[in-house]
């Protein structure tokens, strides 16, 4: 193995389980209080501001065998703002396991939740599952936002499996699965094509009727909320694109989040 290989490869360790938990509350004259903020290294939670949480990963990937989890629970009235300090590098793992990052979150009656981490980067060989399981409150806004990029520069992606299942009230949101780092998908012009990064934003605004742009879609869901998709060459344009998407909605949710 030269150099590069080692500074390359992340030391070897064994497979990582991981229980982080976010709680927060209203209190009296209408303040978000964070009655719990509990880490599970690799999932380090930083309390940033008021309301606001940061991500840091303090161990190397997600790697192969790797079992993560996130549980959010809003509370009535409450606010909390979720992003993280940087990408997340998903990595292969010494054998074929794959690695679960699996985020639940429960928004209150009355409360919001904007959850717009850094992007997801699949390196080669890595086998990754993600799992978004989303509990609003007929009431409850939210501003979700999911981004993948398909590889570090001049590689091909490792393989992706995601999954998203949000309910609202009594009924379901949106169920949403996709697979990336399968060459007959990836390459699809249906599907796709050249790009090398897709995303999602799932927001409780609302839009007038569905839109097309360059490289985006919106989509009004059935229930109370929308859905932009876009597709980019680069994490730079894919944020583009989905913030342009974004733009068309109401002010269903506080509208700065849109773009940050």
């Amino acid at each position: 193995m030269t150099v590069a290989d080692r500074l390359e490869r992340p030391a070897s360790r064994r497979s990582m389980t991981a229980r982080a938990a976010i709680v927060t509350e209203r209190a009296p004259g209408g303040r978000t209080v964070l009655t719990t903020i509990r880490s599970d290294p690799p999932l380090t939670l930083r309390a940033t501001a008021p309301g606001q949480v940061h991500l840091v990963s303090t161990a190397a990937g997600p790697l192969g065998g790797d079992d993560l989890a996130l549980d959010i629970e809003v509370g009535a009235g409450s606010t909390l703002d979720v992003r993280s300090v940087a990408s997340t590098l998903v990595l292969p793992g010494s054998g074929p396991a794959e690695s679960l990052m699996t985020v639940t979150a429960r928004v209150g009656a009355g409360a919001s939740l904007r959850f717009a981490p850094e992007p997801t980067v699949l390196a080669a060989g890595c086998l990754h599952r993600m799992m978004v399981r989303l509990s609003l409150a007929e009431d409850a806004r939210v501003f979700w936002r999911e981004e993948i990029v398909f590889g570090r520069y001049g590689e091909r992606p490792g393989r992706c499996h995601s999954r998203f299942d949000a309910t609202a009230g009594d009924g379901p949101l949106l169920r949403q699965e996709f697979v990336v780092g399968d060459p007959a998908i990836d390459d699809g012009p249906a599907v796709y094509g050249g790009a090398r990064c897709v995303g999602t934003v799932l927001t409780t605004g609302r839009a007038p009727a569905s839109m097309v742009g360059d490289g985006w879609a919106l989509l009004p869901l059935a229930g109370p909320g929308t859905l932009v998709s876009a597709l980019g060459g680069d994490a730079v344009e894919l944020r583009q694109r989905l913030t342009e998407g974004a733009s068309h909605l109401d002010a269903g949710i506080t509208p700065v989040w849109a773009g940050s």
